[in-house]
């Protein structure tokens, strides 16, 4: 009963050790991110003026990236991207454009999904919204 365990227990180890190298054979050929910048500061923006940033990334994986969304967590924010598939070491582009509405303090989180070995990555924008000045 103990050499049926311990067959067992090999035959197990054998089978998650393969599993695991396949597993990291496969994430090495995944596509990947390398942004320029993941979070953008507009420092202060004058009320009423809408604010846009690119963030540029580039395709350091091997197989070729595609964004399947790219969703801004609020409605004062509009998000444009590259729609076809980014090729290795190809350059695409995610363009944010913030309302700039609401005097305040700004944070906004935009969730990018694709099919990369890290499929959700999170960009960043922030600042502060101040009230126009009026000129006489």
């Amino acid at each position: 009963m103990k050499k049926l365990i311990l067959i067992c227990a090999v035959i197990f180890g054998f089978a998650y050790s393969a599993s695991a190298q396949d597993t990291k054979a496969e994430d090495d050929s995944k596509p990947e991110f390398k942004f320029v910048e993941e979070k953008h500061d507009f420092g202060k923006v004058p009320q009423g003026t809408p604010v846009s940033t690119v963030f540029e990334f580039t395709n350091v994986g091997k197989e070729p990236l595609i964004l399947s969304d790219v969703r801004p967590t609020c409605g004062c924010t509009i998000a444009d991207y590259t729609k076809t598939p980014v090729k290795k070491g190809a350059k695409g582009n995610i363009k944010i454009t913030y309302n700039a509405a609401a005097v305040s303090p700004f944070n906004k989180t935009i969730v990018v999904t694709s099919n990369a070995k890290t499929p959700q990555k999170n960009l960043i924008i922030i600042g502060e919204v101040v009230a126009k000045t009026t000129s006489r």
